[in-house]
């Protein structure tokens, strides 16, 4: 019988699969890169209890939007804020204004950590948590 891997959906600004390997890579871009949109992420990460791992998903007011997929996934420096990202645009996923762009990064991050209990068993497939944050989302295009 296999085993059930649960991992922690969180959905904010976007969902955010949590099991990813920290690590201590940078997340900083190349000189080439762009930045074409800063946003201010305040609100509630909303994890959830699943097995199935999701893309974080971004959507403007005008419709347009792109998914990302994680690269980098580094410590915050304060403690109990979820880590900092660096994600790549997903292939097709990217529309109208948003289009262009390649990758989203998430820094400044203060709050949001997980709690600790989890998904423990296929009892709590299903189960919903809302913890407080903020962060900074920089999207890029490749000049």
């Amino acid at each position: 019988m296999r085993a059930l891997v649960s991992s922690l959906i969180a959905a904010a600004v976007s969902i955010l699969t949590l099991h990813a390997q920290q690590t201590s890579e940078s997340i900083d871009l190349s000189a080439d890169a762009s930045a074409v949109l800063q946003a201010k992420g305040d609100g509630v990460q909303i994890y959830v209890c699943t097995d199935a791992p999701n893309g974080p998903t971004w959507k403007l007011i005008d419709g347009s939007q792109v998914q990302g997929e994680l690269i980098v996934s580094k410590p915050a420096p304060e403690a109990n804020s979820v880590a900092w990202l660096l994600l790549r645009a997903k292939a097709g996923t990217a529309t109208g204004s948003l289009a262009n762009v390649e990758f989203i990064q998430r820094t400044e991050t203060h709050g949001g950590v997980a709690i600790k209990s989890g998904c423990r068993n296929l009892r709590d497939v299903g189960k919903t948590v809302e913890i407080h944050y903020t962060a900074n989302y920089t999207f890029y295009t490749k000049r």
